[in-house]
Formats: structure tokens, C-alpha cells, sequence
């Protein structure tokens, strides 16, 4: 957000804070939700990189398209493991997948 509209913001009694302090989040699970965050959008990335659709790496993964779905959509029901194996499995390497643990903000 712009610091003008932050500043006219909290002029109007408005707080602003982060996703984090909002949701009451201890760092550890900020970190947890940052690091899925990245890692999904790594995987949607490298599927699209590769020009393979959501049914291509459903079937690389023996799922469904709606699970491909919910894993790009950072589903809470998705684990880390199926993340990790679906960046795999769109074609990332080992060096792809560090990249994306390291892209955590």
C-alpha cells in the first residue's frame, strides 16, 4: 500500500498492521504460512513454464485436476510433502525446489 493512503488511512482511525499480527500469528507459523506461499507459486510457475495444464500434472501426480486446483490455491488441506512432490513433479529440480525455500519473504 502506498504510504500516502497508509498515512490518510490511520489520519481516519484505520490501524494497519500485517497479515500476521491481524490473524495472531507466532512467527513460526507466519514462517510456516511464507514458506507454502512460495512453494506454491513455484509450482504454478514451473507447470505453466513447461506448458503443462492443471490435468497434465494431476496425471504426473496420479490426482485429480481439483487437487492440482486447491495445491495452486494454497489450500490449508494440503500438505508441504504434496507440494513439494507436485514442484517435482511439474518438471522443477532439487536446485528449483531450494530456490523456492529460499524465496520466502
Amino acid at each position: 500500500m502506498k504510504a500516502s493512503k497508509m498515512k490518510s488511512l490511520r489520519a481516519a482511525g484505520w490501524k494497519a498492521g500485517t497479515a500476521a499480527e491481524f490473524l495472531g500469528l507466532s512467527e513460526a507459523e507466519a514462517a510456516l504460512v511464507g514458506l507454502k506461499l512460495a512453494l506454491v507459486a513455484a509450482v504454478r510457475a514451473t507447470r505453466q513454464k513447461r506448458g503443462l495444464s492443471q490435468i497434465d500434472l494431476a496425471r504426473r501426480l496420479r490426482s485429480s485436476q481439483s487437487r492440482v486446483a486447491k495445491i495452486e490455491a494454497g489450500d490449508a488441506s494440503v500438505s508441504l510433502d504434496l507440494i513439494v512432490r507436485a514442484l517435482l513433479a511439474a518438471g522443477a529440480s532439487r536446485k528449483d525446489v531450494q530456490k523456492a525455500f529460499v524465496a520466502i519473504e
